[in-house]
């Protein structure tokens, strides 16, 4: 029986997450560190209700001991400066990434960037270099093992939607090919990546491990 925390779960990829930890028996209890309120009430919930994420340290009391983070929170880096999306992508994964491995530094720590991430932090494209930054760290932190998730195209399934409108838009007139999709190994849903964090949860292997949409569904189905 394991005990996660999940951020982001009030986005499309952190909800699909909880989802599928509210259906899988081998999870005992879920934290959710949320800016708000998530609107599902279950008894392996606790939720903390964290408006900023800078004071990260001041809910560590309210955790104990985990097994795994399920880091999915993240921001679109439309209109903002490199200064600001660095701030709430690496400082807050960084605080995040401190505190779990404090909790317990043989626990797994999942997180999810996304498809052209780069780890040589010298690119020419801003959210991928700070997603690379960010990467590095929790890599090099030495948890027991990571899983950075570089999902690509991502189905909403369960009645998910993202808290992007324009996609929202572009999923309702795209339904119609869900089933055509999902058989693709180049497409991931939201519950497939729920589903491979648990799985590499119940039989984790030490190190690093990148995972894109054909890795996430191959775990998914183990």
């Amino acid at each position: 029986m394991s005990k996660i925390i999940i951020t982001g779960a009030t986005g499309m990829v952190g909800k699909g997450v909880l989802l599928s930890c509210l259906k899988d028996a081998s999870v005992e209890k879920i934290i959710l560190i949320s800016r708000r309120a998530v609107g599902i009430s279950n008894p392996k919930i606790q939720e903390i209700i964290l408006e900023d994420f800078s004071n990260l340290l001041s809910i560590e009391n309210q955790i104990g001991e985990i097994n795994a983070c399920y880091h999915c929170m993240g921001v679109s880096s439309l209109g903002m400066s490199e200064e600001e999306f660095t701030e709430k992508t690496y400082l807050y994964t960084k605080l995040l990434a401190d505190i779990c491995y404090e909790l317990n530094p043989k626990s797994t720590f999942c997180y999810v960037s996304g498809t052209g991430t780069d780890e040589t932090e010298q690119g020419r494209q801003m959210w991928a270099r700070v997603k690379g930054k960010t990467e590095n760290y929790i890599r090099n932190k030495g948890f027991y093992q990571v899983l950075l998730f570089r999902p690509g195209m991502i189905l909403p399934e369960d009645g998910i939607q993202s808290a992007t409108n324009w996609y929202n838009t572009i999923y309702r007139i795209m339904r119609p090919l869900f089933p055509l999709f999902k058989k693709m190994k180049s497409v991931t849903t939201t519950s497939r990546i729920g589903s491979a964090m648990i799985n590499g949860l119940k039989e984790p292997v030490p190190g690093v491990a990148i995972l894109h949409n054909k890795q996430i569904n191959a775990m998914a189905n183990l």
